[in-house]
């Protein structure tokens, strides 16, 4: 099953597209967690046993908090992220694509009671394997969605320089190849930078190290850089 692209609109009026996560990440992030919690468990009944019935009845109501609350209190409080999801680069959002609510959360942990059945949640496999967006039956009556989350945007490396517009319209594929020669300029020798650079002298209207800074300005016009002060 392919991971598929989820279109959705936020309430600003604004076009997102959500890449849902598929079952096998979903599952790895699962297992994870539910290691966290396992050791979790095995530290504190470790430690409660020595309280006697006390103890007992702390571990029971610590044993309920980890298998209900835990994955709530991360959703909420940690960007729609247990540590499972954000191992596996993975958050829980509202259908809308808006960050994932406390009731939205709840119901779809709540639900994961009908997801386990009627054994190793196959309900729940089931659900994601048919659905197009991968969702179990919790995120269905929840309305919320499991998708990637986006990789921070990189920083260009192009050189600092005041930013020039061309003397005419480029293409998009055009710009893209002027941003592409200034990123890379440190990886040339200044000989093969004018080299280059003299090969667009109709952009440039100039030859050697000055048609280098031309383009490097136009580069930094492209990627929305402003003037220098």
């Amino acid at each position: 099953m392919l991971d598929t692209i989820a279109q959705v609109e936020t309430p600003e009026g604004i076009a997102l597209e959500l890449r849902s996560a598929g079952l096998v990440p979903r599952a790895l992030a699962w297992a994870i967690d539910a290691m966290i919690r396992a050791v979790a468990a095995s530290v504190a009944a470790a430690v409660f046993v020595l309280l006697g019935e006390g103890g007992t009845g702390l571990y029971l109501i610590l044993a309920f908090v980890l298998f209900w609350f835990y994955p709530v209190l991360f959703e909420v409080l940690h960007d729609g992220q247990t540590p499972g999801k954000q191992a596996m680069s993975l958050r829980v959002v509202n259908a809308n694509g808006t960050p994932v609510t406390w009731l939205a959360s709840i119901v779809r942990n709540l639900l994961r009671t009908v997801d386990m059945l009627p054994l190793f949640y196959a309900c729940g496999l089931v659900a994601i394997l048919v659905d197009a967006h991968s969702r179990r039956i919790g995120d269905i009556v929840a309305a919320t969605l499991v998708v990637y989350t986006d990789p921070p945007a990189k920083q260009s490396v192009a050189p600092l320089v005041p930013p020039v517009w061309p003397p005419v319209p480029l293409r998009a594929d055009e710009r893209a190849a002027i941003v592409e020669f200034a990123e890379r300029a440190e990886q040339l020798t200044p000989e093969r930078q004018a080299e280059l650079a003299e090969l667009l002298s109709v952009l440039t209207d100039s030859r050697g190290v000055q048609a280098v800074q031309r383009l490097h300005g136009m580069a930094g016009a492209f990627l929305g850089r402003k003037a220098l002060q």
